[in-house]
């Protein structure tokens, strides 16, 4: 019994002091917190605008759209010499959407509408630059000011499309960093070269980056429009808008200042093109503005703190304003409504003919019949049902024009983007038409000119209007009522060819005398407006092209499918006519 006891109480005191030393050892323990995430960054977004009141909505929807906490922004705007309502947009947004951000700002001036030395809106004399440099580096000492961690400068015609922009350009963990902005031409923000004056220098590093063969961060000399810079670094201290340093000789400019300044700071530029934005390089007061190149990729939103009044629409000189749009291609249709709404012209949507949904029964009864011996010039095929649905929806119009007794009409397919000022343009060449007197069935509008060893005839009296040689495409064209009559009249369907090679043999242009010996009457009077005003949305290679005539089968054999590109040779960037790729206005700091 001595024994048991003597063990049992032996056991218990062990048993104690091991609690005791777990409960100590729980006493001395650190408490375990799991700390929360760390706040975002306080970047103030700088804005300056004037005469900005056609890309506001769109640059401030872009800016509401940026993938970043809204109260760790601040946004600082300044504008002043405006003719347009740019300063009722900005105090209309800026209150609107006021309780989203941190801290808003509105310097604005009420005076003239012009500098005092100023020959136009383009013109920069020394006065305005010295006022936007003002401007700039009052923006960037309020950023300091309120220990900013980041200033994003961006001009209000740069539409900052991707949502992460913000983001990304802070990950790169640079003093200074811009992204690549897109434009219709080999414009962008950023320079690769610069010479001693302070000037732009053409070099051979700069069309691989901005045709996106070099991708990544790149040291460059000069960025502008829309940068970022650390505030948090030492080296931004340095920088400065205003007054231009000490040591600086180059002509007073306001990027080229800040180029300076950043360079005697031992700031090197980098130039970030991992993703798309876009720059409108339009030019104020123009009729239209340049949103509509980009609608072609982009479904571009304007603010929802503005009401936009929708612009008046009508078919200018024509009757009738026809868009030919298979239902099936609701991206197609979506892409050109956008583009009309811009350009203020009132269309008549008309449903394309499928071709995919024809079968051998409803071509027999359409009366249908291929050409004898054509053969498609590249592929070396018969007609596609793709092409045969096309020549239709072309044909109907043709019918309905007729029908209606309409005196002309502008014909466009769904895969164009327009040129700058095309309502403006395309309006002035049929009202010279029209002082001519000249008679004419068919005026092409867009079109590829394959005959380029002789130039095309200036038609006398008109300006802009050639009279056109073997050319594919009916990207867009005008119609007359005695023109749809001359077309009709040839009874095409029962001796069918694609629409584009149609067209030249009726105004007695084409190439194989063969096939126009097939049509007696080969008296179509048909122009074309030169530069063109009208060009393919895409071209073979690019991201979001499709050919529905091509991608088809063989219009008599549904077996035989033709996934061959006719557009592969028809559809090259090189255009014959050596048209100009956009009208954009010279600018001292445009690559081109």
């Amino acid at each position: 019994i001595s024994v048991f006891k003597f063990t049992f109480s032996h056991t218990i005191c062990a048993t104690f002091k091991t609690w005791i030393g777990f409960i100590h050892a729980l006493i001395d323990r650190e408490p375990v917190l799991h700390e929360t995430s760390l706040l975002k960054p306080k970047v103030v977004i700088a804005v300056l605008a004037r005469n900005s009141e056609h890309s506001l909505p769109y640059f401030l929807g872009c800016i509401e759209r940026l993938d970043y906490p809204k109260d760790r922004i601040s946004i600082w705007a300044a504008t002043d010499h405006n003719i347009d309502n740019t300063t009722a947009v900005l105090h209309a947004w800026l209150t609107g959407a006021e309780h989203l951000y941190h801290s808003v700002h509105l310097q604005t001036v009420e005076e003239e509408d012009s500098y005092v030395d100023e020959l136009g809106p383009k013109h920069w004399p020394e006065s305005r630059f010295t006022h936007v440099m003002k401007l700039r580096q009052a923006a960037l000492a309020a950023a300091r000011a309120q220990w900013a961690d980041y200033i994003l400068f961006a001009d209000s015609d740069n539409l900052l499309t991707n949502t992460q922009v913000l983001n990304q350009l802070i990950a790169e963990n640079r003093t200074l960093v811009a992204p690549m902005l897109e434009s219709r031409t080999l414009y962008s923000n950023f320079w690769c070269g610069m010479t001693s004056q302070g000037y732009y220098k053409r070099t051979p590093h700069y069309v691989p980056i901005r045709n996106w063969k070099r991708t990544g961060c790149h040291p460059v000399p000069m960025i502008h429009s829309t940068m970022l810079i650390d505030l948090r670094r030492s080296a931004s201290a340095a920088l400065a808008f205003y007054p231009v340093h000490h040591y600086y000789l180059w002509a007073l400019d306001d990027i080229m200042a800040f180029a300076f300044s950043a360079r005697q700071a031992g700031n090197n530029y980098i130039i970030l093109i991992s993703y798309i934005t876009f720059l409108l390089t339009t030019v104020q007061y123009k009729e239209e503005p340049v949103l509509l190149s980009f609608s072609v990729d982009f479904k571009l939103e304007t603010s929802s703190y503005l009401h936009i009044a929708s612009k008046p629409k009508d078919t200018m000189a024509f009757n009738q304003v026809y868009l030919i749009n298979l239902k099936r291609r609701e991206d197609r249709r979506d892409r050109m409504l956008r583009s009309l709404e811009v350009l203020g012209i009132d269309v008549t949507l008309t449903d394309a003919v499928d071709g995919k949904a024809l079968n051998s029964t409803q071509l027999r009864a359409l009366g249908i019949e291929m050409l004898p011996g054509y053969k498609d010039p590249y592929a070396d095929r018969v007609l596609t049902k793709g092409e045969i649905g096309c020549f239709l929806s072309h044909h109907n119009i043709w019918k309905k024009v007729v029908e209606l007794q309409q005196q002309q009409v502008l014909v466009l397919e769904d895969d164009v983007r327009f040129e700058p000022s095309f309502k403006s343009r395309l309006n002035t060449i049929l009202e010279d038409v029209k002082q001519s007197g000249l008679q004419w069935d068919l005026i092409y509008v867009g079109r590829k000119r394959l005959q380029i060893k002789h130039p095309e005839h200036w038609v006398e009296g008109v300006k802009n209007l050639v009279i056109p040689d073997y050319s594919y495409w009916t990207l867009g064209y005008a119609l007359s009522l005695q023109g749809a009559k001359t077309l009709l009249e040839a009874q095409p369907l029962s001796k069918m060819l694609p629409v584009d090679e149609f067209l030249p043999a009726m105004f007695n242009k084409h190439p194989k005398e063969e096939y126009m010996s097939h049509f007696k009457q080969r008296n179509l009077k048909a122009f074309s407006v030169q530069p063109l005003l009208l060009f393919p949305s895409h071209y073979t290679g690019e991201p979001g092209y499709f050919s529905d005539t091509e991608t088809s089968t063989i219009w008599d054999d549904e077996t035989v499918a033709t996934d061959w590109d006719r557009h592969h040779i028809r559809g090259d960037r090189s255009r014959g006519d050596k048209s100009p790729t956009a009208i954009s206005e010279s600018s001292p700091r445009d690559e081109l």
